[in-house]
């Protein structure tokens, strides 16, 4: 035989054809949006790291997530700006704080959209750690308290899930069983399962002031160079009462994001990052890429490696290309 049969660029001649024959497809309902609430009225604090987005107050808070809605993308995630902070970051449970006020706005004008609310208290301590500290160490235990008191002021609210960030030991188990309490039995959890210790948290921190005020969080976050303890993590997260696992970040973390998904059969969720984000959106703006191009792209490769629900600052702009292109 003198050409080969098998001719793979038959099914790559027509657009039509490489839409019928694609095997991974993106959809505006894979995202969440998340979302950074700040105190005050009629408020939009662009976030210089972060081209694009922007501190919002409540009232704003609410407009940003009706045009996502509208756009179809079915939830957005709340990360609150408390007015103050102290060593146990109490306003993080506080029935006005900024974050409950969101939520009882956002189910009040758009009952369907789906809300989720994170759940650590690094954006309401003095020290900006996800534990409270004491002699310079991380207390688990004594976290897992605030942690729960937090995840029950979201759901008295009115929040659809929540979703614990803080990579202390046992929180799913005592969120579970503070929910279940109170006969809260319904609301789901989306726990950030593998979440590393990486660098590229560096915008978000300076759009939510949550940078550490001494040391790192290397002593609860993981290790970037682990894989198997993902697994370990995700496993106890799920035998905790976690609904949906979450791998962060997503784009350096596929392999563990495909493993993951290859172990489990509750959904999955990847977290687009703030860095991942940043850099995209640096590079467009000196020409180097083309920004919608690589934004899809990026989004693409994390749901072919396995996530059902990406978090993505790109949410909009990309549901606003897959609308207009009909896919």
């Amino acid at each position: 035989m003198g050409f080969p049969v098998h001719r793979l660029r038959r099914l790559r001649q027509h657009e039509s054809l490489r839409r019928m024959v694609r095997e991974t497809q993106l959809s505006p309902a894979d995202f969440i949006y998340p979302l950074f609430v700040t105190f005050g009225e009629n408020k939009q604090e662009p976030i210089a790291s972060m081209p694009g987005q922007s501190r919002w107050s409540v009232d704003r808070v609410v407009q940003e997530a009706k045009e996502a809605w509208e756009l179809g993308i079915p939830a957005v995630i709340l990360f609150g700006i408390p007015e103050h902070k102290d060593e146990r970051g109490s306003s993080a449970y506080e029935k006005e704080g900024v974050v409950q006020r969101a939520v009882r706005a956002l189910k009040d004008q758009l009952p369907d959209l789906m809300v989720i609310t994170d759940v650590c208290i690094d954006e309401y301590t003095s020290h900006g750690h996800c534990g409270i500290v004491r002699d310079g160490r991380i207390l688990n235990d004594e976290t897992l308290e605030c942690l729960q008191a937090m995840a029950l002021s979201h759901a008295e609210a009115g929040v659809d899930m929540v979703a614990p960030s803080d990579m202390m030991d046992g929180r799913v188990a005592a969120i579970r069983q503070a929910l279940d309490q109170q006969g809260l039995s319904e609301m789901p959890i989306m726990a950030y399962s593998a979440k590393y210790a990486s660098a590229l948290y560096a915008p978000f921190r300076d759009a939510a002031f949550s940078s550490p005020s001494f040391g790192d969080r290397r002593s609860y976050q993981m290790d970037a160079a682990n894989g198997r303890e993902a697994l370990r993590e995700v496993e106890l997260d799920i035998q905790e009462g976690a609904d949906i696992v979450m791998v962060k970040p997503a784009l350096f973390y596929l392999d563990i994001l495909r493993r993951v998904r290859e172990l489990v059969a509750v959904p999955v969720a990847a977290y687009q990052v703030s860095g991942e984000y940043s850099m995209i959106k640096a590079a467009a703006q000196l020409g180097w890429v083309d920004e919608s191009s690589v934004m899809m792209e990026s989004l693409l490769s994390i749901k072919r490696a396995g996530a059902d629900l990406i978090l993505t600052y790109f949410a909009k702009e990309a549901a606003c290309l897959l609308n207009r292109d009909g896919v």
